[in-house]
């Protein structure tokens, strides 16, 4: 574990809204340990440093958790999350290892990922994750009331591959960069994006957003 990664990390969270306790940051800096070590052997993340892996990977996912609770807050029954091409389990390890009563399916096409993602709900033992290795448009076992995405799709193929998998009533939430204007203007006319969230993480000096989509 790294024991001088968390100060920034509680700081960070805190800055986020999402302050966590002593249990929750032990998982985050445990899930941050078994993703450096895997990284040695399977290249799960570009990023080598785990300084730089707080900030880019544990900041930037836990800066959606707030903005979920309040969705969660409004919508019934919305406590099951599909997490699309997920690799290393970024943000659904996140949101799992932040709030037990979210129960997180993390789905990606590469084997090696979707078998760390069961290695860290092992470890960390989060009975509320859990990883498929699969092509997302083949699933058929199930729906979702939030689909999210991270680095994964532009928003038109984000919605294509996985609106099967939509739950009635069910939402996108969609980890952007900058203002991904063009891709807002290529969805299909009966999607509707309901709100642009900006997102500010701590240490970040770059653009975040989340997009938040139904079909009208």
């Amino acid at each position: 574990m790294q024991p001088e990664l968390r100060p920034e990390l509680l700081r960070g969270a805190d800055a986020l809204g999402c302050a966590l306790d002593e249990a929750q940051a032990d998982r985050l800096l445990g899930y941050l340990d078994l993703m450096a070590r895997w990284n040695k052997v399977y290249n799960l993340t570009a990023l080598r440093d785990p300084a730089q892996m707080l900030t880019h990977h544990l900041l930037d996912s836990l800066a959606v958790v707030a903005p979920l609770r309040r969705h969660r807050a409004q919508a019934a029954g919305a406590d099951t999350l599909l997490d699309v091409g997920s690799g290393g389990g970024l943000p659904g390890v996140v949101l799992a290892a932040t709030d037990a009563a979210l129960k997180v399916t993390c789905v990606d096409a590469v084997q090696k990922k979707a078998t760390f993602v069961r290695q860290v709900a092992a470890e960390l033992r989060l009975p509320n994750l859990q990883a498929l290795h699969a092509r997302v448009e083949t699933i058929t076992t199930q729906r979702w009331p939030v689909i999210t995405a991270r680095a994964f799709a532009s928003l038109p193929d984000i919605v294509a591959l996985t609106r099967p998998l939509l739950a009635e009533g069910g939402v996108w939430m969609a980890m952007k960069g900058q203002h991904p204007a063009d891709e807002i203007a290529a969805l299909p006319a009966d999607i509707e994006v309901f709100a642009i969230e900006p997102l500010t993480v701590p240490g970040l000096g770059a653009e975040r957003c989340i997009v938040w989509m139904r079909p009208r």
